[in-house]
Formats: structure tokens, C-alpha cells, sequence
């Protein structure tokens, strides 16, 4: 079982083996490698036999092949339900995309830097290659036409490093009253200058979206030509990116009344924060926290969290369940993100991410993309131990601790 579990995962054997044992021993020895292995294995043959396919002798291509078929299945699906005609411009599928993530339920709002802030800020930077790409003669005449959070965007793009390091640097200085709380946003820049942009940062980087997290903004960039998968790729990318912004807000949320503030709001921009948890010989990040605690793993919503952090803030949304929302058929996607076959000791994945980058991007078996199935997978690892109320405890207090530091844990 480890065996498997370890090539799923991609990491040696030997290495794997001994963390296993270090976290049973930890957590009282529930066996949950064992558990998880056993589910991933009957519901990855669960979802074979949905795509028609004997689970007895299907091979990693015949599966791999299987998932493509369905996924541009499912995109013309997507499409017709949003009332997308065949003939439509890129950019219309985009916006169409951007509407619906707009209106789901994000269940409360994100802690982000003001609008007249940033603006100011950018100001003083004088972003003058961005002026210079979107094709505005002066400053003031960009900051006036285009909205902060994609000219924020935009210079994330083209500004150079050093011109970065001087804004990250500024964020140093913010205090919790330069945030407010805002609803995050997915927008697609359509001006003119945008789409040459976009393709240049798509060739260079292979996506066209772009996280705002201070401001709490996914932009989604204008493409020129569709692209197989185009409307699910999209709205699966910039949901991953909305959970990640979620889960930054209420980190920032927590540290609000730190004389500290604005250097831990430079730091978690910059690289995502950690906890002082070690589990397996690894700190834990603060997204694996937050998700832990907002799927619903833990038995309670810790009391360090409070009066910052409510159980709201924790929440993630679900891609299965937001692709079932735009149609039910597609709920086939759904609980697929920690599932793949192994071929060998290689993976083939189920997560509809990997599956849509693949289809999006046109990539063959041997490129095929693993790489969310097995963050998925690693998550849910942790959390099955973490579940345990040893351990349980442990991360509370540690939180306690490092959250919270005038609080004294018993």
C-alpha cells in the first residue's frame, strides 16, 4: 500500500516509508495510508467504469485518452448551457466564464489593500513600461482609464524585477487600515492594448490569468484564438486561484493587530506563509490550515482564530461541485481530485485540472500533467492524520502560539 501511495504521490519509496511511520506512531496508528490507498483505488474504479471503460484491464493511455474525450465532451456542454454559440469570439467565452464565478457564493469577504491605497502607490512607483504596453501617453491618464487591479496586473507583467522589489518593499509600510474587506473579483481587461499583451505573457508563461491577491482579483487575459477546453480550463484555473486568495485574506485577517503587519503582508505576497506545525518532518503552509479546517477535517473552529476568522472565512469552493453547477452531467468531476491509475509506477490523473491543462495545452501522454492530483492527494494525507485528535490539538495549540502569542495555552 505504501508502495503505491509513494508513486502516486512521486516520491521515493524508502523516504516516503519512513515518514508514513513517523506519522502513525504520531497520530496513535489509525492506519490512514492504508485507508486512503484503499479509497483511491476503489473510486478511481468507480469513475473507469463511468467512462465506459473495464477497470479490470484499462491501461494509463486508454484512461488518459478516456479523460480528454470527456472533458471536450463536457466542454460543449459548458458552452451550451451558458448560451455560448459555436461562432463566438474567445474573448466573449471568457467573459461569459468571469460573469458566472462572479455570481457564485464566496461566502464572505476578503481582506484586501484600498483601491485609493494601491492607487497611490502605483503612482509613486510610475509603472512607466505598463504606460508604455497599454499604450497611455501619460500616468495620470492610466490611472484614470484603467481599473487598479488590472493595471496591478498588467505590471506584473511587464515591470521589471527591481521595479517589483520597490513596491514589495512599500507593502512593508501598509497598516490594517489601508485594507478593506471586498468581494474577490474575476476580470477580463478588453481595451486595446490588452490582447497583445496577454499573448505575449501566454507564450512566455503558458496561462492567461494572473493573480491579484492584495486586491483580490483574478484577471482573466483576453485571447485571440479558442483554444479546446478554453471555457473549463478557465473556470477551473481562476477558482484555484480565487481559494488561494481566500485563503491569504484570512491569514492577513489574523496577523491584523501586529505591530508587524506590513512586513507580513510583504512576505506572504512574496511566498506562501508557514506555519511553525511540522508534520512528517515538513512544516505545514497556511493553505493546508485553512483548508483543513474549511472543508470541514477538524472538529471545531479554533478559538485562536477569533474574533478575526470566522468559520466563513475558512471556505473553499469545491471545483466538482462548481462545475456540477453549471451542469449537472459534469458532476462526474466531482471528489476526482485526489484520484489517479497508476501505469507501472507512473500516475495518470483524474483531477479535472490536470486534465483540462492537458487538453488546453494539447499535451500527449508522456507530458501528461500530475501535478494537482498528487498536492491533492498529499493534502488529504496530512489531513487524515491531522484528524486525529493527538494531533488535532497539537496544531491548535501550535496555532495558538504563533497566532496568537499574549494567549497562554495550557
Amino acid at each position: 500500500m505504501s508502495r503505491a501511495l509513494a508513486d502516486l504521490l512521486g516520491a521515493p519509496v524508502v523516504t516516503f516509508r519512513q515518514q508514513i511511520q513517523q506519522l502513525e506512531r504520531a497520530a496513535g496508528l489509525p492506519s490512514a495510508d492504508i485507508r486512503l490507498t484503499t479509497h483511491v483505488m476503489q473510486a478511481t474504479r468507480h469513475k473507469i467504469r463511468e467512462l465506459g471503460l473495464d477497470p479490470a484491464d484499462t491501461t494509463g493511455q486508454e484512461l488518459f485518452a478516456a479523460l480528454q474525450t470527456r472533458l471536450l465532451a463536457d466542454e460543449v456542454r459548458v458552452r451550451a448551457s451558458l448560451n455560448l454559440r459555436a461562432d463566438i469570439a474567445p474573448v466573449d467565452i471568457l467573459e461569459r466564464i468571469a460573469e458566472r464565478l462572479n455570481t457564485l457564493d464566496h461566502k464572505s469577504d476578503l481582506m484586501v489593500i484600498k483601491q485609493s491605497v494601491m492607487k497611490q502607490l502605483l503612482k509613486k512607483l510610475k509603472p512607466k513600461a505598463t504606460m508604455k504596453r497599454l499604450g497611455y501617453r501619460s500616468m495620470d491618464s492610466m490611472l484614470k482609464h484603467e481599473p487598479v487591479a488590472q493595471l496591478l496586473g498588467a505590471c506584473q507583467m511587464t515591470e521589471s524585477t527591481e521595479w517589483h522589489e520597490t513596491r514589495l518593499e512599500a507593502y512593508k509600510k501598509l497598516q490594517a487600515k489601508d485594507f478593506e474587506q471586498k468581494r474577490p473579483h474575476v476580470v477580463v481587461p478588453t481595451t486595446k492594448q490588452w490582447p497583445k499583451l496577454a499573448a505575449t505573457h501566454a507564450e512566455q508563461h503558458k496561462t492567461n490569468l494572473v493573480e491579484v491577491p492584495e486586491l483580490g482579483t483574478v484577471v482573466v487575459l483576453p485571447v485571440e484564438k479558442d483554444l479546446p477546453g478554453l471555457a473549463i480550463t478557465t473556470f477551473v484555473v481562476a477558482l484555484h486561484a480565487l481559494n488561494s486568495m481566500r485563503a491569504l485574506s484570512a491569514y492577513l485577517k489574523l496577523q491584523q493587530v501586529r505591530p508587524d503587519f506590513g512586513e507580513i503582508v510583504q512576505r506572504s505576497v512574496i511566498e506562501e506563509p508557514l506555519t511553525e506545525v511540522e508534520l512528517g518532518g515538513n512544516k505545514l503552509s497556511w493553505r493546508m490550515v485553512h483548508w483543513f479546517y474549511g472543508q470541514g477535517h477538524a472538529n471545531y473552529h479554533p478559538e485562536v482564530f477569533e474574533p478575526h476568522v470566522q468559520p466563513e472565512d475558512l471556505a473553499w469552493h469545491s471545483v466538482g461541485s462548481a462545475l456540477a453547477s453549471l451542469q449537472p452531467v459534469l458532476e462526474f468531476w466531482e471528489e476526482t481530485e485526489v484520484l489517479g491509475l497508476l501505469d507501472g509506477h507512473e500516475a495518470v490523473s483524474l483531477n479535472v485540472f490536470d486534465v483540462a491543462l492537458g487538453v488546453c495545452n494539447g499535451l500527449g501522454y508522456s507530458e501528461r500533467i500530475v501535478h494537482h492530483m498528487r498536492e491533492a492527494l498529499g493534502r488529504e494525507l496530512f489531513a487524515r492524520y491531522l484528524q486525529q485528535d493527538a494531533l488535532q490539538d497539537m496544531l491548535s495549540n501550535s496555532l495558538g502560539k504563533q497566532l496568537a502569542p499574549e494567549y497562554e495555552f495550557e
